[in-house]
């Protein structure tokens, strides 16, 4: 197990607010960059470093849950969260991923390289597609950790409110 406590506390609770926190701009950022022409140049490879800041720190936090999850009672909810949670991983592979791939596509040699190939249709095509499952995937990512909030908001308050 990595890091499961900080200063005495679960991490998982103190951590999960960065990874949210990041997924979502690492989300944000990955479609402003596809979307925005614009922006792609002044963003720069900032995407995809918060992209795999976030890819870092998923694992690291779903480890610092399931640990808090053997240190309680069985409960479905908990379950529930977990197994969501496990799939955020996924996720940030994905925009990771194509935020890379974006930045490459549109880095100064590869667009020089692409520039030397008679196949412009076919780069329109794959880069059609690159935008569009960027996207989705980062649209999916948001709300992904969403369900998985709502779900440890549920596992959490289930009994305390009601």
């Amino acid at each position: 197990m990595g890091l499961t406590t900080i200063n005495g506390l679960p991490a998982h609770p103190l951590l999960i607010h960065f990874v949210v926190v990041l997924v979502l701009i690492s989300a944000i950022l990955l479609i402003v960059a596809v979307c925005w022409p614009a922006a792609r140049v002044r963003l720069g490879l900032a995407p995809a470093v918060v992209a795999l800041v976030t890819l870092v720190l998923v694992p690291i936090t779903t480890d610092a849950g399931q640990w808090l999850k053997d240190q309680l009672p069985p409960d479905p909810l908990i379950d529930a969260h977990a197994e969501l949670g496990e799939q955020m991983l996924f996720w940030s592979i994905a925009v990771f991923v194509l935020a890379a791939i974006w930045w490459i596509i549109h880095s100064k040699r590869f667009t020089e390289w692409r520039a030397d190939r008679p196949s412009a249709p076919v780069w329109k095509v794959i880069m059609i597609a690159v935008a569009v499952v960027s996207v989705l995937v980062a649209a999916g990512s948001m709300v992904q950790v969403y369900r998985i909030g709502e779900s440890g908001a549920k596992a959490v308050w289930s009994d305390q409110i009601g």
